[in-house]
């Protein structure tokens, strides 16, 4: 069921990628020197879906990067908790171990005498 949710939204999606692909293959100028219009230093001749996919894959790195980052506090608690839980429970088998489990101690039963009623 999932294999199948995710070929219906990928397969559009990779229809898309390709529609742009074709259609924006002229090449374009990305020049990286702000100051010198005419003639750049650091320019380059690339297909405009090119420079696109390039910038679609920085933000996807980016965003991934900050949200690890963010969730840093979230993994470190998670590590305390599960130390936490692992030694709660090798001393519950350990105590376990120590208590003898022949005789077993109930609380004192109340007495099933009728109630008295005025």
């Amino acid at each position: 069921m999932i294999r199948f949710l995710k070929a219906l939204i990928l397969l559009p999606v990779a229809i898309l990628i390709v529609l742009l692909a074709v259609a924006n293959r002229a090449p374009v100028t990305l020049s990286l020197d702000p100051f010198s219009q005419e003639a750049p230093e650091f320019a380059f001749q690339l297909p405009l879906f090119a420079v696109i996919f390039a910038a679609v894959m920085l933000g996807v790195l980016i965003g991934g990067t900050a949200t690890w980052l963010a969730q840093g506090k979230n993994r470190k608690s998670r590590r305390q908790l599960r130390r936490e839980t692992r030694q709660l429970r090798y001393e519950t088998e350990r105590l376990k171990a120590q208590t003898p489990s022949t005789t077993t101690t109930l609380p004192a039963t109340v007495s099933s005498a009728p109630a008295r009623s005025f």
